[in-house]
């Protein structure tokens, strides 16, 4: 007899094992296996990078981020971002829902006690019930009584409806949280990437415009001295009011674009303040400017495409996939039959000193089998269900790889492309510098009208602020190219996750 026991339990055990999910297999990646080698691509090739540089997701963003300003900025963001920290948050409860749906692999035992209180008439024959458990069926028992109260009193402890997942369907669906949860878990790792990246760009934009406020401020200063001078000039009969009108439309210009330069600033520091979740510091330590040495470091640029599958958000693009796929599994259970098992164990009595007594035993025992006949094609709609939201999901991860193939090979394109147009547009400043030189000692030696000087000026302003414009985006697309590449998880400062709210 023990041998049967021992034997049924071991089917039992391997039966609750098993699973209807059908066997995963990656897609294939929906990209090429080398990226673009165009014109483009070769001149981001030629670009000086570290020998043997480890790949961009394996570099900490300290180690990417090297200014010490921007490095103070990005470890005040992971602190205090909300947005990260929705996604942490998200992360605790996907991980809770998960620990709920895999308590249904086990039975739910409770302690139960009642007391069933009842006046009668005379001669009443009357059906007791006592429920073992909060939700168990109830045994019956007939009584005759003389009238009266009527008491009957039960405790006891039991599980109920508890399932034998012969087929799997509880795990699947434990499964499929569980596949969520570390989806979430993936988003919250993006998501971290992304705050990063976001402070390095706006601390790159406010660098910018404060350069180009910097030049407008620089400008106006010439522009105002040209204009007294030329002011001088006309009432000392050696300039015309023409050259005045000129001179002023420069300065008039000049002030209104710095106007705009020193709104944008305070734009800037707003967005950034905002990223961070507090105001901007003031005690933060120095950093360097858009020319400055040591604001980001190289990365390597001879890299296999199949690097962007440990991306975050394509390896949270995958866990759905994965969860979908255990769906599917659930939905086939269905199909099965269902045994539940009820039981408890327990005392019953009319007295309640007589609760506890040796005599005053009872129990019981209640499997359950259901076997589904005829469901008007529910259980087949759930499949086809199941499969079709499996068949998004690959749609999902596939655009996944191909949105993070994009992203790489437009910042590989542009890499060595800023490179060669920002050489071009120095040298383009530097010639305009010289021909504003040339034109503006013509006009005071009375060689030259004072328009050709006005052009060259403004000439040579248009290409500096192009300039700034370029190393800001030169420096944003190297940001672009370090996310891109699933950088700037890998660093202690996961602070955020312990963080408690303020």
């Amino acid at each position: 007899m023990n041998r049967k026991t021992i034997l049924l339990g071991a089917i039992a055990g391997f039966l609750a094992g098993c699973t209807l999910d059908p066997d995963y297999q990656r897609p294939d990646l929906p990209v090429a296996s080398a990226w673009p080698d165009g014109p483009a691509y070769q001149l981001a090739s030629t670009d000086q990078t570290v020998p043997a540089a480890p790949t961009a997701d394996a570099i900490g963003w300290r180690e990417f981020f090297t200014d010490p300003r921007l490095q103070a900025l990005i470890e005040i963001a992971l602190k205090n971002n909300r947005d990260l920290r929705v996604a942490v948050l998200n992360v605790e409860a996907a991980e809770a829902q998960f620990r709920a749906k895999r308590a249904d692999l086990f039975p739910h035992i409770s302690a139960t006690g009642t007391g069933q209180f009842q006046g009668l008439p005379d001669s009443t024959t009357i059906s007791t019930s006592s429920d073992k458990t909060a939700t168990s069926s109830s045994s019956y028992q007939t009584t005759s009584s003389s009238g009266g109260m009527y008491r009957y009193y039960t405790a006891g402890i039991g599980f109920t409806s508890y399932e034998l997942d012969l087929f799997g369907k509880v795990r699947s669906a434990a499964r499929q949280d569980f596949e969520q949860y570390l989806g979430y878990a993936e988003t919250r790792r993006s998501s971290q990437i992304s705050l990063v990246a976001q402070v390095a760009n706006a601390y790159l934009t406010l660098l910018a415009d404060r350069e180009l406020l910097r030049l407008t401020d620089e400008t106006l200063a010439s522009q105002t001295k040209s204009y007294e001078l030329t002011k001088v000039s006309l009432a000392g009969g050696t300039s015309t009011a023409l050259a005045l009108r000129q001179a002023e439309t420069s300065v008039d210009t000049a002030q209104a674009n710095q106007a705009l330069y020193t709104r944008q600033v305070a734009q800037d520091e707003n967005a950034l303040g905002l990223l961070l979740g507090e105001p901007l510091p003031a005690d933060l330590p120095a950093g360097h400017g858009l020319d400055g040495e040591g604001l980001l470091a190289a990365l390597p640029a001879g890299l296999p495409s199949d690097l962007l599958t440990s991306r975050p958000d394509v390896v949270s693009a995958e866990h759905n996939l994965k969860a979908a796929n255990a769906n599917i599994g659930a939905a086939r259970a269905a199909f099965f039959p269902s045994i539940s098992l009820t039981a408890s164990d327990g005392v019953a009595s009319n007295q309640l000193s007589n609760l506890f007594t040796a005599g005053a035993t009872t129990w019981s025992f209640a499997p359950q089998i259901s076997i589904p006949i005829f469901t008007a094609g529910q259980n087949q709609a759930n499949l086809d269900l199941a499969k079709t939201q499996k068949n998004i999901q690959v749609a999902d991860y596939e655009k996944a790889i191909q949105t993070a193939f994009r992203e790489v090979a437009d910042a590989l394109a542009a890499r060595g492309t800023y490179i060669q147009q920002i050489k071009a547009q120095q040298a383009l400043v530097d010639a305009y510098a010289d021909a504003y030189r040339l034109s503006d000692l013509r006009f005071r030696t009375g060689v030259d009208n004072y328009l050709s000087a006005l052009d060259s000026q403004r000439s040579l302003y248009s290409a500096q602020q192009n300039l700034v414009t370029l190393k800001q985006a030169e420096l944003a697309n190297l940001v672009t190219f370090y996310k891109a590449l699933g950088g700037g998880w890998q660093e202690h400062s996961i602070q955020q996750a312990e963080a408690s709210p303020s």
